[in-house]
Order: structure tokens, then sequence, then C-alpha cells
């Protein structure tokens, strides 16, 4: 059975009807671009994901890399995946016509991305991180560091990481030991250990160029002494060919449950004299310039876990069509033939879920990269400041929600395969497993909790939160026009006002008990909040699927847009109603867990 990666209809609707990629063509960095130069960049990006990444999705995951002491060692056909990605010139495609790439906008990047994570999963993290490490030191380096690190990573030379983890500190980053200091050259020696470090060694590129975060000898202790430098694997010569080895050792592979073609590895900074370091900017401001990376490596996170939904959502469908089994149970006569599963209630009831968590949470990514184009590229500082608010406020909805449920797509796509989906003949049970990480990495769910209540919420007097509010209420308004739409946006006003309430009530309680005990269901409100945004995120579909049924389209659009709205019904008649639940929790300062005493355990 061949199932198709992606819908190429959702991801149309998406860029053109929801998010009108096109209008971006009418800014000057977007100038030489049109809707087919859009999906002559999404065809590419299909292609090299079915030709090269396709066929050995079984065999990354089967075959994990491995470490001789000397070498990692992979499948080979890894390299040429990733090789055919960079010469297609789709591995950095935001970046500068002047440097290799295509100034495509960040909407249609994504999109371009979905297609090779759809076959890829992980893999694409070689690319994708070294994009990411190229963009901060874009915004933050000189500009001898932009030539000597940020071109030939532009160009595929060379590959970038991030490394922050330590095994003593995990997310603790102001525990974070490893040292810095300065030596007679102007450079710095850093020594220390960093674990999990995606594509952190291998033999892909000529090079790898660590971001790794350090503290300065004298440094403040906490967040506040933290230094940002860039740490080559090989240090480079003047000429930029490359040079000596730095003191940069690889500890070990970790071995995964998922996405095992990305190397996660235990890296030894400064075994001998300590490895060659170049400042990024100014000393003990480095987690401000992380942040570069971290808050994009968050969008890439949701966006991987929206991904790994949607392709096990169209694997499970196709399959569901194709699998004939039982009668349903209006059918009296046991000769009469079996009918395809996809008949059968509860799995309609599972494709449908599907189709709610995993557009939902596309569509919210989607959203995510074109706010963050927006914050660049548009016309007026005024709206460039809105869309830095906005996603600066959303990014730990975007990084946690299509983490947590697409995950719960995955699980629902392997039982919809009943037995057939436990097996690895089948690969729902593998994007389930590679789609566990995401909640994880980057900054847990937790984590993003209280970055939520705790931070962006009361961030700069409230602007974000109600930026988000204000946008909402903007849709809302709109889908009041129309009677088909008009009482699912009367339900999502009402959760937004039982938000409202639960985030006075969570917020004040911190005047009268510890903020530990008053954020002690902080994953509840990110829940809450979260299952309030993606209702609008499915409003505004409905609102566009709504207009366009309106205009008598062909059948296959028919079916197309009320599958939209029936998607976007299912989320506010089954999910919606779950708010309240997690609004009762909130508004009762319930302690129930935090309350539990270690000895009771």
């Amino acid at each position: 059975m061949v199932a198709p990666l992606l819908s190429e209809r959702d991801l149309e609707f998406l860029l053109y009807e929801l998010f009108d990629a096109e209008a971006m063509t009418q800014r000057a960095r977007y100038c030489d671009h049109n809707r087919e130069t859009f999906n002559a960049a999404l065809q590419t990006a299909r292609t090299v994901a079915e030709k090269f990444f396709l066929p050995i999705r079984q065999k990354v995951d089967s075959e994990q890399p491995t470490f001789d002491g000397k070498a990692v060692h992979m499948i080979p056909e890894i390299k040429t995946a990733v090789d055919a990605v960079i010469e297609s010139g789709l591995a950095s495609c935001t970046a500068d016509y002047g440097l290799g790439g295509m100034q495509l906008p960040e909407v249609v990047a994504n999109a371009v991305s979905a297609y090779l994570s759809a076959a890829g999963s992980t893999t694409l993290g070689y690319t994708s991180l070294t994009n990411a490490n190229a963009n901060l030191i874009s915004a933050h380096g000189t500009a001898e560091q932009i030539e000597k690190w940020v071109v030939p990573m532009r160009d595929g030379r060379f590959a970038g990481t991030m490394a922050m983890t330590e095994p003593g500190a995990g997310s603790g980053l102001a525990d974070l030991t490893t040292s810095a200091v300065k030596d007679e050259n102007g450079h710095y020696r850093i020594s220390g250990s960093k674990i999990f470090i995606s594509g952190g060694d291998h033999e892909l590129n000529d090079n790898i160029v660590h971001l790794v975060l350090a503290r300065v000898k004298g440094a403040p202790q906490g967040v506040k002494g933290i230094s940002l430098f860039i740490v080559p694997k090989f240090l480079v010569n003047d000429d930029g060919s490359l040079g000596e080895k730095n003191d940069v050792a690889l500890a070990g592979l970790f071995h995964k449950m998922g996405g095992r073609g990305h190397t996660s590895t235990a890296l030894s900074f400064g075994e001998r004299d300590g490895a060659i370091g170049y400042l990024v900017g100014e000393e003990n401001k480095g987690l401000s310039y992380m942040f570069h990376m971290m808050n994009e490596a968050r969008i890439l996170v949701g966006t991987m876990g929206a991904v790994t939904a949607l392709t096990g959502y169209q694997y499970s469908l196709d399959y569901a069509k194709e699998r004939p089994q039982g009668r349903l149970l209006a059918e009296k006569d046991p000769s009469s033939p079996p009918v395809s599963i996809i008949q059968h209630g509860d799995v309609r009831r599972m494709l449908l879920a599907q189709k709610a968590y995993a557009e939902g949470a596309y569509a919210l990514c989607l959203l995510g990269a074109q706010l963050s184009d927006d914050e660049k590229t548009a016309e007026t500082e005024a709206e460039r400041k809105a869309a830095h608010t906005l996603l600066d406020f959303l990014t730990p909805i975007i990084k946690s929600w299509p983490s947590e449920y697409g995950p719960k797509a995955n699980d629902l796509a392997i039982q919809v395969l009943g037995g057939h989906g436990y097996i690895n003949e089948h690969p729902v049970e593998m994007f389930y497993r590679d789609n566990r990480l995401n909640p994880i990495h980057e900054g847990t769910t937790g984590i993003q909790s209280l970055d939520l209540l705790g931070r962006k919420v009361p961030m700069n007097q409230f602007a974000g939160y109600q930026a988000c509010l204000s946008a909402m209420e903007e849709t809302i308004a709109i889908a009041k026009q129309s009677e088909a739409l008009a009482g699912f946006a009367d339900d999502l006003s009402t959760s937004i006002t039982t938000l409202k309430t639960t985030t006075e009530t969570v917020l004040a309680a911190t005047q009268s008990m510890t903020v530990d005990a008053a954020f002690c269901n902080s994953v509840s409100y990110l829940n809450l909040f979260g299952h309030v945004v993606v209702a609008w995120i499915w409003l505004k579909q409905g609102v566009v699927a709504d207009a366009a049924l309106s205009s008598s389209p062909h059948k296959s659009d028919e079916d197309f847009y009320k599958g939209k709205l029936q998607a976007m019904a299912f989320f506010f008649r089954h999910e919606l109603p779950l708010t309240h639940h997690w609004a009762t929790i909130i508004s009762d300062l319930d302690t129930t867990h935090f309350d539990m005493q270690e000895a009771w355990f």
C-alpha cells in the first residue's frame, strides 16, 4: 500500500486560501516569486522526499548509527539523501540569494520542509539545525564569523548544532558548568560535557559547528552568567581550508526509541588543553542569543509533531479505505460481503480525531511561520512589532500542543490498523516512536507551561496575551456573520471568557500562596489555552471553507470543504468542552498532586 505522504489539497488550502502566501510576493524580499515558483519548490521537495527518503525509511529506523571509538558509521543512503536536499537548494531555502538560498517566505518553506520531514523524520535535523545555527550567527555574529561559518553552512559543507544540555543540569541551564577561559590569542578555551546533542558527530559534512553555552571564569551565577561560543569540530584556516581537529571528542551515541537517523551524542570539550571557541556577541548574554535558535527550534519541533501526525493520518486513512472487515450492525445477512473498516463508526471517530488534531496543529505551526516572516518583512514597524509580540506569546503553545497531540494522533493511527498497526511491516508504530520525543526536547511540556503562565502571559503588561485574545475575537466577529458558524463562534467566545477568568484567578493566587503551589497546574493551563487557540485555528479554517462552499465549487472541492467543517465541528464538540474541566482544576487551586509527599509514593 502506497499512501500519500501529505494531502496536496490541504497544503494548497493552507498556503493559498487560509494564509494567502501569494500576498507575500508584494514584499520586496519576495518580489521574484509567484505561486508557480512556490509550487515548484513544493514539487521539488516532494520529489526528493519520495526518491531519496521514503525508500529508506524503514532501513533508517532499523539500522541505527554506530560509533567504533573513532568515527560514526551510518547507512550510506542517509548521506545520499541529505546531499540531495542540499543540492536541490532546500536545506536553507529561506536564506538570501547571495548565500545560495531561495528567499522563500517562511510559511512556504515550512510546507516545503514538511514533505521532507514526512518521509525522512528527524533525519532532516542535520539540515534544519544547521540552518537554525546559521540564522543565529547571521543575527548576532560578526561579519568575519558570518563569512567563516555561515557561508559554508549555507552551501552544505559544514553542519551545525546547538550544545546546551549537560549531564548534571538537564533543562536547568542556570546550573551548567561548562567553562570558558580566555587565552593569550583572544580566543576562549572551552571545557565541559554536553549530552543529547542532536547531530553532534557524523561524517556527512566536512565540519560541524557547535554553538556551545558556557560560563566564563568569574561570571555571575545563574543564567545571567552564560555566554555563547562557536566551537568547531575542526579549526578553519584563514583561507577557509580545514585545519587541525579541535579539542572536541565524541564520548558516545545514545540509542533512541525513535528518530534514529539523527545521531544523539555525548560530547566532551577540552579533554586536553581546552577546545578553542569564538565568542558570539558579548560575554554573559549567551542565553539571549541562544533563544534565537531555541525559539526557531521550538517551532520546528511543533511542526515535526504536526507533520508526523499528518503522515500517520494519511496512512491510516488510506488503510481504512482499503481494508475490508466486518459488517455494519444493521446488516443481518452473514453472507453479505465485509465492508471497508472506514464504514464503522468508531474507525470514523478515530480518523476524524486524527484529522482534527493533525490539521489543526499544522495550521497553527504555519501561523507561527507566517508571524516569523511578518516580524522581519512586514511593511511597517508597527506590523513587525505586532507579529513579534504575538509569535513570542504563542511559541510555547506552537511547540507543545502539536508535540502532545501529534503522538495522540499517531496512537489512533495504530489503533485504526489494529494488529497490523503494532507491527513494523506498517510504519505507523514508527511514526509514534518518532513523534514521542517532541514533548520532551527543546523544553518539556511542563517547562513550556511555566513559560506561558509565569512569563509570557504577564510579560510587557500582558501585551502578548491581549494580542492573542484580540486576534481570536476578530475571527469570532467574522464567523458570527455566518449562520453555519455563529454557534461555534459563541462556543469559542464562552471558552475565552472562561480562560480570562481562570487566568485572573491563578495569577491572583500568587498573592496568597506560594508560586509553586499556585502554578502546580500549569500544564492544565497550557492544555486549556492550547485547546482554545486550536479551536480558533479551526474556526479560521471554517470561515474560509464556509465562504468557499457558498460559491458552488465542483464536487471534489465541495467534499474537501465539508470535511474541513466536519473536523472543526468535531473539535468544538469533542475537544473544546475539556477546557471547562481544566479551568475548574486551575480555578479551584487544586494542589492534590503538589501536596503528595515523597514518602507516600
